[in-house]
C-alpha cells in the first residue's frame, strides 16, 4: 500500500512538473530569462500549476487525447469533461471504450502482446530486456495488470495504434536556421524587430497535419541516433538513396548532429494516439544551423511518413500536431527569435 501511494505521488509530480513547463503563462519577462538558462529546472518554480493533472486538466494539456473519432478509426471515446480527467477524482460511472488497433493486434516486432497472454510479463517502470518501459515523468501507477497513464482519463481503454503498454518513447529533431535574405543577411520582423527562424517541418502521411520529423525509437536505440535517423529517413529520404549517396549523406548529417544543442522537452506528449493504458513521451532537441552552410549541402526530400516537407517560418501562427507547437515556441524563445506580433505575448513566454 505504502509503495502504491508513492508512485502515484511521484508520477504526479514529476508529470505536473513537466507539463507545467510546456503550458504556464509567465508574469513577466525576468522568469523566461532564468528559464532560459536551465529549462528544466524551470518547472520547480511553478507552484501555480503543480497538482494540474491530478485535479482536472489545465488548457493546453491533455486535450488532443480526448478527442474522437480515434485516429485512423471510428471508434468514439466516451467523454470526459475537464473537471473528471484526474485519477484523484472519483468517477465511479467512468467507462471508457476498449480498442486496440488490429495492426497493433497483429504481432508486428514493434507492438507489446496483449497483457492476458499467459506468456507476457512486462516490467513496468524499468528497462525490460531492450524495451525501455520507464517514463520521462517517474513512476507511474498499474491497476489491474495495465499501466494507468499519468495524466489522467482519455476515455479509451487498451492500446489504440501504440505498439507499447505504458510510456511509448519518441525523439523529435527540430532543426533550425535563420531565414536571410539573397545577401545572406539575417530578417528581421518588422513588428517585433527580431530575427526569424525556421524550421525543417514534414506533411504527415496519417493525418495530413505539418509536424517535427519525428520517431519511435527502436529497442535499445539511443535517443541521439533515433533523432538523426529519423530526421534522415522523413525529411532526406535516405532510405531511397544509393551508396554513395547515403555515405555523402551521412557525413552531413554527422556535422549537424554533433554540434552543440538544445533539449527543449523531455516528457508526456498530448497526443491524439494517447490511451488510459498507453501514452507517447517525446525527447525533442533543437539542433541550430547558425551560418545556414550546413543545411545549404542538403535537398529537403519527403520520405518515409511524409508527404512533403519545407522550411517553415516560425511564430504563433503555425497549427501543427500534437504538442510541437508548444515545442516550437520554446525553440523561438531560447533563440530570442521573432514569435509574436504581440509585444505582450513575446513578453509572457509560455
Amino acid at each position: 500500500m505504502a509503495e502504491r501511494i508513492l508512485g502515484k505521488t511521484l508520477a504526479t509530480v514529476s508529470l505536473s512538473v513537466a507539463l507545467a513547463s510546456v503550458t504556464v503563462k509567465s508574469s513577466g519577462c525576468c522568469s523566461i530569462l532564468a528559464c532560459r538558462n536551465t529549462f528544466s529546472s524551470c518547472g520547480f518554480h511553478l507552484s501555480s500549476n503543480i497538482m494540474s493533472s491530478s485535479n482536472g486538466a489545465k488548457e493546453n494539456s491533455h486535450n488532443k487525447a480526448r478527442t474522437s473519432p480515434y485516429p485512423g478509426s471510428k471508434v468514439q471515446r466516451s467523454q470526459v469533461p475537464n473537471e473528471k480527467v484526474g485519477w484523484f477524482v472519483e468517477w465511479q460511472d467512468y467507462n471508457p471504450v476498449e480498442y486496440t488497433a488490429v495492426s497493433v493486434l497483429a504481432g508486428p516486432r514493434w507492438a507489446d502482446p496483449q497483457i492476458s497472454e499467459s506468456n507476457f510479463s512486462p516490467k513496468f517502470n524499468e528497462k525490460d530486456g531492450h524495451v525501455e518501459r520507464k517514463s520521462q515523468n517517474g513512476l507511474y501507477e498499474i491497476e489491474n495488470g495495465r499501466p494507468r497513464n499519468p495524466a489522467g482519463r482519455t476515455g479509451l481503454v487498451g492500446r489504440g495504434l501504440l505498439g507499447r503498454w505504458g510510456p511509448n518513447h519518441a525523439a523529435d529533431p527540430i532543426i533550425t536556421r535563420w531565414k536571410r535574405d539573397g545577401s545572406g543577411n539575417k530578417i528581421t520582423h518588422p513588428v517585433s524587430g527580431k530575427n526569424i527562424l525556421q524550421f525543417v517541418a514534414i506533411k504527415r502521411k496519417d493525418c495530413g497535419e505539418w509536424a517535427i520529423p519525428g520517431g519511435m525509437v527502436d529497442p535499445g536505440e539511443k535517443i541521439s541516433a533515433t533523432l538523426k535517423r529519423e530526421f534522415g529517413e522523413e525529411a532526406l529520404n535516405s532510405l531511397q538513396k544509393s551508396s554513395a549517396e547515403k555515405r555523402e549523406l551521412e557525413e552531413q548529417l554527422h556535422k549537424l548532429f554533433s554540434q552543440e544543442h538544445l533539449v527543449i522537452y523531455k516528457g508526456y506528449v498530448d497526443d491524439p494516439r494517447n490511451t488510459d493504458n498507453a501514452w507517447m513521451e517525446t525527447e525533442a532537441v533543437n539542433y541550430h544551423d547558425e551560418t545556414g552552410e550546413i543545411m545549404d549541402n542538403l535537398t529537403l526530400e519527403a520520405g518515409d511518413d511524409a508527404g512533403r516537407v519545407k522550411w517553415v517560418d516560425i511564430s504563433d501562427q503555425l497549427q501543427l500536431y500534437a504538442s510541437h507547437s508548444q515545442f516550437i515556441k520554446l525553440v523561438a524563445e531560447k533563440r530570442d527569435a521573432h514569435w509574436s506580433e504581440d509585444s505582450e505575448t513575446e513578453c509572457r513566454g509560455l
